[in-house]
């Protein structure tokens, strides 16, 4: 399974942040600059965070954004499933689009289903202050 480029970012974003000492206010474009992502693509990436109190927006002249939750309450399976727009791995997991005609005896959907599960089960395990165990080294690679 592929993850798009918005939860990548999402991830990152996530990630860039909780490695900031005592939840330090950055901004977009340090963002952008650090990881050569587009700013626009950060704005809406960013947004869309604060939306689900992830991220807070601070404005004003003195603004920035920072973790809007403590890491260890950021589940990596939600944000994903979150930033995700579409799980759907094969056509028959969509009963709207689905034309497949072996569908209703199908086993490979039912393996395919297990392996979704299992794959989300994983990242349901860890948290974004597990993914951030190593913030010194983060910070040297993200300064």
């Amino acid at each position: 399974m592929k993850l798009t480029n918005y939860t990548d970012f999402s991830l990152r974003v996530l990630i860039y942040l909780a490695s900031r000492e005592n939840n330090e206010l950055s901004n977009i474009q340090q963002i952008a600059d650090i990881y050569g992502i587009s700013k626009n693509h950060l704005t809406k990436v960013i947004y869309h965070l604060g939306k689900r109190g992830y991220v807070e927006t601070i404005r004003g002249r003195n603004g920035g954004i920072r973790l809007g939750k403590s890491p260890e309450s950021i589940n990596i399976g939600e944000v994903v499933r979150y930033t995700e727009d579409d799980l759907v791995m094969v056509e028959c997991f969509d009963p709207k689009k689905n034309s497949c005609i072996i569908s209703p005896i199908c086993s490979l959907k039912h393996v395919l289903h297990e392996a979704l599960t299992a794959y989300l089960h994983v990242l349901d395990q860890y948290t974004l202050k597990d993914l951030t165990q190593n913030k010194d080294a983060l910070r040297e690679l993200l300064l």
